[in-house]
């Protein structure tokens, strides 16, 4: 009974075998009128006289009955032809296609139908939440940091005076389509002592096709289709920008990657030149977004940096999407010692001027000491959620179960994606509404958001 869910909602398909059926009745009745209606008379005739000759009577039951048959035989041919027609002409184009065709067309029409989402940051947290987004939908937006200045990307910024492709590349091999095989590519670091040793070759890769396609926006649109990536990705600037941070001691630090190495608390970001424009991509993705995503990744030196722009921080006070927030699950030596969730949402506030936020999710789940030996020698503790202290900020919050289950202690792509995806949906059947029900239930102690992903009341 597979073949049913071709009827499934949103696989565009049912109109059109709709028109197919119109299209067969009419070339039955057209074939009639053109028979001048004597042949089907013939036929009938002889089916009464058959029906005389087997019984002694005539009886219409046995005229009902072929002509049930007919329709049952008729339709058989025609679902076993077109299904066989459709068939070889998707195997055809799409040889290596595997598994239920329908699955795919269903996920499809599905993904390209989601939720316009729009995510800003960079490193490694931003590209964890990206492998999440691409099971969500397919009207994903990266506004990724252009500030790195270390590594490969460094090097190749310095050299060919381009913006860092590190960030972009993580996000580009997050979003897709084949990710095993194209990461193993992507993110392949030559060795030995070569010129090329310590590059990556997704580096050079989008390097050369910024060169080719006469600009790095035009080159990652060019990566992107290589690549079939499920969205997009833009640097919230194409400017050579410099990334400052000023210490509570009241010294400056200049530089993405020397900032966590002076280990002294942060008190203030800064960017130079501090009128850099926004690329207009990233501006408006900020502004179409029905979804807007800042985090994770580091704060001071990933999500931070794209509020810098001005372009870009005043497109998101502008922008009518809801705003959420994902907090780190761990603090970073030299970045955030000592913060909570508390003190991750205030530097957002701070640095774009205002409480914009909507709702933040933090992870309630319980981190082994088998997980954390590694991070307590480098410093590293779990962020706190600070549900309350969030609350009286006028943000709504999400706490959920979110760690991965693997060795290091970071946030699983899936379990985000569903939390995000949970929270869209509610947002989608009930509207800006969804936060007064959150605001009557938190009075009485019984936050609707107070769920780990599967539902479980944490109360």
């Amino acid at each position: 009974m597979r073949w049913i869910t071709w009827l499934y909602p949103g696989i565009n398909v049912k109109r059109w075998l709709f028109l197919f059926t119109i299209g067969v009745l009419m070339c039955a009745m057209g074939l009639a009128f053109l028979f001048n209606f004597q042949i089907m008379g013939a036929l009938e005739e002889l089916v009464f006289q058959f029906t005389y000759a087997a019984t002694g009577k005539y009886s219409n039951v046995l005229v009902i009955l072929v002509g049930g048959l007919f329709v049952i035989f008729g339709l058989g041919f025609m679902i076993y032809g077109t299904r066989k027609t459709i068939k070889s002409v998707v195997s055809a184009i799409i040889p290596e296609q595997n598994g239920s065709l329908m699955e795919k067309v269903f996920v499809q029409r599905k993904l390209t139908h989601g939720p316009a989402i729009t995510v800003v940051g960079g490193g490694t947290g931003l590209s964890t939440l990206l492998r999440g987004m691409k099971y969500i939908t397919n009207n994903c937006t990266a506004v990724v940091t252009s500030a790195d200045d270390g590594g490969s990307s460094g090097r190749l910024r310095k050299e060919l005076g381009i913006i860092p492709p590190g960030d972009l590349r993580n996000c580009l091999t997050a979003l897709a389509d084949r990710e095993p095989l194209m990461e193993r590519l992507m993110q392949y670091r030559f060795k030995g002592d070569s010129p090329l040793a310590g590059h990556c070759f997704g580096n050079l890769f989008i390097a050369a096709m910024a060169e080719a396609e006469g600009g790095m926006e035009e080159g990652l649109n060019a990566t992107s289709q290589i690549l079939k990536v499920r969205g997009r990705v833009i640097p919230s600037t194409l400017e050579d920008i410099q990334l400052q941070a000023e210490m509570s001691d009241g010294t400056i630090i200049a530089g993405e990657s020397q900032i966590p190495k002076a280990r002294k608390r942060i008190r203030k970001m800064h960017m130079r030149p501090a009128d850099a424009p926004a690329a207009k991509g990233a501006v408006e993705a900020i502004l179409k977004a029905d979804v807007l995503v800042l985090g994770p990744g580091s704060l001071y030196t990933s999500v931070v940096p794209n509020l810098l722009v001005e372009e870009i921080r005043e497109a998101i006070l502008k922008s009518e999407a809801v705003k959420v927030y994902v907090c780190n699950v761990m603090t970073q030596p030299g970045e955030t010692d000592g913060y909570g969730a508390l003190e991750h949402v205030k530097a957002l506030i701070d640095h774009v001027g205002k409480q914009f936020l909507d709702y933040v999710i933090v992870n309630d789940e319980k981190i082994t000491a088998e997980q954390l030996k590694q991070y307590y020698a480098e410093g590293a503790m779990p962020v706190t959620p600070d549900v309350e202290k969030i609350r009286k900020l006028g943000i709504t919050v999400v706490p959920a179960s979110l760690i991965s289950k693997n060795d290091l202690v970071r946030h699983d792509p899936r379990k985000l994606a569903r939390t995000l995806i949970m929270l869209i949906y509610r947002l989608r059947l009930f509207g800006r509404g969804v936060q007064f029900f959150d605001y009557i239930f938190m009075r009485h102690g019984l936050n609707t958001m107070d769920r780990d992903v599967s539902g479980n009341s944490k109360k």
